[in-house]
């Protein structure tokens, strides 16, 4: 078997000691594109499958939200230093494959096809180019449905690949040990290598929602017009009336519909009566079933013109919950496989930086960053990297405190003494021997200049 252009012998990516794979159950078949959007529905040929899943705009909308939302943010490599505190850095060895992760895809393009595996089918496989070094030099998002993991009596995990010229896979039924592959899976409710997709919770309301579509689109097209009764004041055969119908259908019905229809005397045409939008609470029945996706893929409704928006205007807040409540496991989940499909070496690790996320509006960085120097957490220079991505200026990497505030040490020693209130008298110098020419000096004096003194200090 050739992967990479490399030959890969049977016994080196699946050794006899292994014993027999067998494939994890997945409630449905690990290939399953069709889901059920009730038990039972497969059996009754009620069928839903992805790519009509995908066409409703909510479902399209979470997806693709989310997806954007995560490949957009930087993804860097970092360092942990003795303080503990992680910082960006360079290595020639891991960072060119997080700059550019294979020959045909940028870093957002590589993101956004791992995102739309595990968003879509509840799994993502990628797989690991290595040099001679052994080194990743490159990352290959496979297709999720001609991928499957397989476990081994002995409990170790291999992965069989099929055919893939552009990952690189030239042959079918390739097994490779699991440390060649970074397998991504969320909500893992019946196996922890088999991943279940929101889709599996949201798709009976996004069928729903198609359905209410589609039904719309076909009264409507037909002038809003249910349609109505052709009745014959006596006998017709099914011939004569199957005749009738189709001629009608096509002449008075659909394009053609207000056309003036002239019928005989034994004719007569009923109209049905019509059901508006308001009784049938069309707006209502599309709008439940758009907040129900949301709920599965726990994106907030009012995000994707589903819902309202909340009363108050606070941006980072807003963004704050959404990171919460649906990116941050996503985002974290990313970050730790690639820990350690990557076999990063301490102390390197990989992180996105959710500050491209979580932008704040200008009066708000404005207000943060003059909390943030003013309270001696960071100097000028971090300020304007951090808030406004400013280059530094001179003499702004030193953090600043204003002199009227204590440490606690000194506040400490301060509360120690018999009457910590009192007030005290500057020491004096005492005149040298011999001195005679100096002038004499009362306390009053001297107390009075350096109370002088240190108000001037103060202003």
């Amino acid at each position: 078997m050739r992967l990479f252009g490399l030959e890969i012998t049977r016994q080196k990516s699946l050794p006899a000691s292994v014993g027999t794979l067998t494939t994890p159950s997945s409630r449905g078949g690990w290939f399953s594109v069709i889901r059920e959007s009730f038990g039972g529905a497969w059996q009754r040929n009620v069928e839903l499958r992805n790519d009509d899943v995908l066409t409703y705009a909510a479902v399209f909308a979470c997806v693709t939200l989310i997806a954007s939302d995560i490949a957009k943010l930087p993804f860097r490599l970092v360092s942990k230093d003795t303080h503990g505190i992680w910082h960006e850095a360079d290595s020639p060895a891991f960072s060119p494959v997080l700059r550019k992760p294979n020959h045909y895809q940028t870093r957002i393009d590589f993101f956004s096809h791992w995102m739309f595996s595990l968003l879509i089918h509840g799994n993502t496989y990628v797989l690991k180019e290595r040099d001679s070094r052994g080194l990743v030099v490159a990352l290959y998002v496979l297709d999720p449905l001609r991928t499957r993991p397989m476990v081994a009596s002995n409990g170790d995990v291999y992965y069989s690949l099929s055919q893939d010229a552009l990952s690189g896979v030239e042959q079918t039924d390739i097994v490779v040990p699991a440390q060649e592959i970074i397998h991504d899976r969320i909500n893992t409710l019946y196996h922890p290598l088999v991943g279940l997709s929101p889709l599996s919770a949201s798709a009976r309301a996004a069928g729903q929602g198609l359905s209410v579509q589609a039904n719309s689109e076909s009264f409507f097209s037909n002038g809003s017009n249910p349609g109505g009764i052709l009745t014959f004041e006596g006998n017709l055969g099914d011939e004569e009336r199957d005749k009738l119908t189709r001629d009608w259908e096509a002449n008075y019905s659909g394009p053609n519909y207000g056309r003036v229809a002239v019928l005989g005397g034994a004719f007569k045409y009923m109209p049905m009566q019509v059901m508006s939008a308001v009784d049938a609470d069309l707006i209502e029945q599309l709008r439940w079933t758009a907040e129900n996706v949301c709920m599965a893929f726990k994106v907030p409704a009012y995000m994707i013109n589903a819902g309202t928006p909340p009363a108050y205007n606070n941006i980072e807040a807003l963004n704050q919950q959404y990171y919460s409540q649906c990116l941050q496991v996503l985002i974290e989940s990313i970050e730790l496989r690639c820990d350690e499909g990557l076999e990063l070496p301490k102390p390197y690790g990989t992180e996105f930086d959710i500050d491209a996320l979580l932008r704040m509006d200008t009066t708000s960085r404005m207000v943060a960053a003059e909390k943030f120097v003013g309270s001696g957490a960071g100097s000028p220079n971090e300020a304007r990297k951090r808030f406004f991505d400013l280059p530094p200026v001179e003499g702004g990497d030193t953090p600043y405190l204003q002199e009227q505030n204590f440490s606690l040490s000194a506040l400490s020693k301060r509360d120690a003494m018999a009457d910590p209130w009192a007030s005290r008298k500057p020491e004096t110098k005492a005149p040298s021997q011999g001195d005679d020419d100096d002038p004499e000096v009362s306390e009053d004096q001297v107390e009075n200049k350096a109370l002088l003194f240190y108000r001037r200090r103060s202003a």
